[in-house]
Formats: structure tokens, sequence, C-alpha cells
């Protein structure tokens, strides 16, 4: 049993322990059922479950996962389309998540495969501020793929 100065009580029976919470005018909330005896406090149950759900709360908002975002390029990309996907790619690693910087060759551009590297090369630079290469380009198939990370601020 503890009151609600926190300091502790001791054990004592169910009916002393609600006595003397109804003494002070709050309640009786049990807060460590599984401990061997089961703890109990006197305190404002609203007040309570309202420091129990912003503890909640916090904890959960911490916990944000980082997701990873794919921005899909094609190695003979106009220069506007490309500043679009760039700028994109710059809120998504400003929010803190990964983003996979793709381009896939079609057809016989699979013959220049030098413009892949350059343009995901270009893109890095371009992103420097914000991000890390986190894996080094490298070949799925007919697709060239980097992956970049957000720097910690």
């Amino acid at each position: 049993m503890v009151d609600e100065k926190g300091n502790a009580l001791g054990v004592m029976p169910l009916g002393e322990a609600l006595f003397k919470s109804r003494q002070v005018g709050l309640d009786l909330v049990e807060v460590a059922p599984e401990a061997k005896p089961p703890v109990c406090k006197i305190i404002d149950f609203k007040k309570f479950k309202y420091q129990e759900d912003k503890k909640q709360k916090a904890g959960s908002r911490k916990n944000k996962q980082s997701e990873t975002k794919e921005i899909r390029f094609t190695p003979f990309i106009a220069q506007n389309d490309f500043d679009t996907r760039i700028k994109k790619t710059r809120e998504f690693l400003e929010s803190g998540d990964k983003a996979r910087l793709t381009v896939k060759f079609l057809g016989r551009q699979i013959t220049r495969k030098q413009f892949g590297y350059e343009l995901l090369q270009k893109a890095v630079d371009s992103l420097k501020d914000v991000s890390k290469v986190e894996t080094e380009p490298k070949w799925q198939g007919k697709i060239l793929v980097i992956l970049l990370a957000p720097i910690k601020r």
C-alpha cells in the first residue's frame, strides 16, 4: 500500500486500505496486480488515467518507423522531370524516410549503362546536404538501384 505522497504504508487488509483512501477523499487503485502481495496506491483515478494515456502516447510517438520510398527514373529523363523527382525525394529524406532511387532501362537503353550511373551520381550530388549513400549503385536485372539514408540532425 502506497499513499498519495508516495510513502509506503505496508501490507494491510482491503477494508482498511479502502477506509484510508476514503478518509483522504481519493481512490484506491491497484497499480501492480501481478506483485505478491498486489500493490495499491491512494490517488485520484482520473489523474492516474490521464498520466497513463500520456505515457502511452509518448511511447508510441518515439517509435516512428522509417519507410523506404522508391523513386523511379529512366536513363534519358527530361530535366524538369528529374528536378520534380529530386524535390519529392528531398521531402522523403527530410521526413526521416529512406529513399531508393532506381533507373529502369527499357529495350536497347541497356547498352548505355553509363547514363544510369551519371544520372544517379547527379541525384546523389543534388541530395548530399540531406542524405548519405547507404548502398552503392548495383544492378538488379535491367534496373540500377541505389539506397539513400537521411542524415541525422
